[in-house]
């Protein structure tokens, strides 16, 4: 990829001639203009089928988007990232984590390692282990088998794991119950720990390098809650304890078996994680089976990914939609919308994948993006949207790009009660109604004429009721929510993250920005425990805001100068 500015290219500014011809065009025009657009206007990936029919694009926008990633080399960034090149050149490393679900035959060696011989040790390893738990041959310190798994980690060490699970509910073993734990205020881990019961727990903590401040406190303070409730030594902890992490010493020092030590490596961003041992909570509660599965769901989006030409290429062609109504709309966020209320934490998901991806604003080379970057990605499941924020994706202001995502079959579809199809079936019409007003919405004429036949109707409601219409939507349907759809879904996502930031000239595999406030945290704490006087290098604001907090706990203040 250049190091050029995108922005100034001959294949940017086409685009900007074009968006000026067709901003004011709405879907019902191109939709007559194309009267095939609906069923050709459609990806079929693995087992999604995708439309995106319901864009505001015509076939020339597409040719010019393909030409765009063309122009910002797209294409050879992504064989860089598979050939294990060091891409993320702020941390000069490798972005891999295609080949955490890559099979056992692929041949890949980056920086003198086999990396798919480690991959599959230890998936090997989370195999062995999860069978043992499953099968109750895994005890406690006390004798019993383990019914409840706790994963304390944060970012993609919770998010991952905890959506993968909700989302794979039908799969889970009956008599395993997962539990997360990520915030370091005290309800999470003290509400997660009532009511169980610390002979059958096993807790699985996820932090890379076992330092992690928010998983480490979270991890001593279940360590407690167990050796208090056992009533036994300090040994009782290699039972109940096990580490996704690559600091053996500092996993020893806790009190775990370095044995039940899952490891892996720098080239796994922790948004990008889940399919690598971070989802060991997931095998424990599916099987290394499904697991598999999962696996394999993302393999075939990578495989697509990887090979498809752009214009066919599912997910380029999705994140250069998505930059389209970014920098050439002034959209500013994505709604994701699950049909699906086990994929409630889906949107919460890709909020990270997404905005600690592309949330920056300077370039590889370190000169300033030109125009806005990363998506703000929201949303919730279903039907709960429709009476929550639906009125002003349909009548607001703003311009909000929405995917929604439903299923043919449900896991637990029941009959309604007047005998109209079943709830999946209500559920999926509530779907495809959405869709359709969106796009085509509902104008002042078509109201004033359903009006005129209603006696003593106001017609003064009529500038009201108009739907507008012309708010564009992606519809990603599958046949049911199984582990290989689902990480078909992320995989999906994943790339049309990588694609977007290839456009824009980004680093979308580190997140500096996360870091400074970590840093701050840590030089804060010992001033807000303290007795003593808040440090004079505090600014005015923050300075009141600790001496506040000091004094409704009842601690000393001390008057001290500032510098700010």
């Amino acid at each position: 990829m250049s190091d050029s500015d995108i922005t100034a290219s001959p294949a940017w500014n086409s685009l900007v001639d074009h968006h000026r011809e067709l901003s004011g065009v709405h879907l019902r025009e191109l939709f007559a203009d194309d009267p095939e657009r609906g069923s050709e206007f459609v990806f079929r990936v693995g087992d999604l089928y995708i439309d995106y029919s319901k864009h505001r694009v015509t076939r020339e926008t597409l040719e010019l988007l393909a030409a765009l990633a063309e122009a910002a080399g797209v294409t050879a960034r992504r064989d860089a990232m598979f050939a294990g090149e060091h891409i993320n050149s702020t941390e000069d490393r490798a972005v891999l984590h295609t080949a955490l679900r890559a099979p056992s035959s692929l041949d890949l060696q980056v920086d003198g390692q086999d990396v798919t011989r480690d991959v599959h040790d230890v998936l090997d390893r989370m195999g062995d282990f999860s069978d043992a738990v499953r099968s109750r041959t895994w005890r406690g310190a006390t004798g019993e088998p383990i019914t409840d798994v706790v994963n304390i980690g944060i970012g993609g060490s919770d998010l991952g794991p905890a959506m993968v699970y909700g989302a794979l509910r039908a799969y889970v073993q009956r008599g395993i119950t997962c539990h997360f734990v990520s915030n370091v205020d005290p309800a999470d881990v003290s509400g997660t720990l009532a009511g169980l019961n610390p002979a059958t727990t096993l807790f699985v903590i996820a932090s890379k390098t076992f330092s992690t401040q928010e998983t480490l406190t979270n991890a001593h303070a279940a360590k407690r809650w167990l050796l208090d409730g056992l009533g036994t030594g300090e040994d009782a902890v290699a039972k109940h304890f096990v580490a996704v992490s690559t600091n053996a010493e500092r996993v020893a020092a806790f009190g775990i078996d370095t044995a039940n030590m899952f490891g892996f490596w720098d080239w796994v961003g922790g948004r990008y994680s889940v399919d690598s041992a971070i989802g060991l909570s997931v095998m424990i509660a599916v099987g290394r089976e499904r697991f598999t599965e999962f696996l394999a769901g993302f393999h075939a989006v990578d495989e697509h990914f990887r090979t498809a030409p752009i214009a066919q290429n599912a997910p380029i062609m999705l994140g250069l939609i998505g930059l389209w109504y970014s920098d050439f709309f002034g959209a500013q966020s994505r709604a994701v919308l699950p049909y699906a209320q086990d994929l409630a934490r889906f949107p919460a998901y890709l909020q990270q994948l997404t905005m600690e991806s592309n949330g920056k604003s300077v370039r590889v080379d370190g000169t300033p993006v030109s125009v806005d970057t990363g998506e703000i990605f929201w949303g919730e499941p279903g039907t709960n949207g429709q009476h929550a924020f639906f009125q002003l994706l349909h009548q607001g202001t703003r311009l909000v790009p929405a995917d929604f995502i439903g299923f043919a079959e449900s896991t637990d579809d029941l009959p309604t009660t007047d005998g109209v199809g079943t709830m999946q079936d209500l559920l999926m019409s509530n779907l495809f109604a959405q869709t359709k007003v969106l796009a085509f919405g509902k104008t002042a004429e078509e109201i004033t004429e359903e009006l005129n036949g209603v006696e003593g109707a106001d017609l003064s409601v009529v500038p009201h009721k108009v739907m507008p219409g012309n708010r564009p939507t992606t519809t990603i349907l599958a046949p049911k929510l199984t582990p290989s759809v689902v990480g078909q879904l992320i995989a999906l996502y994943e790339h049309q993250v990588f694609t977007e930031a290839a456009v824009w000239g980004i680093n979308a595999f580190d997140q500096w920005g996360v870091e400074l406030g970590k840093v701050q945290a840590n030089a804060l704490l010992p001033v807000i425990a303290s007795d003593g006087a808040p440090t004079a290098e505090l600014d005015s604001s923050t300075d009141a805001e600790v001496r506040w907090y000091r004094e409704v706990r009842g601690r000393a203040v001390q008057p001290a100068g500032r510098k700010v």
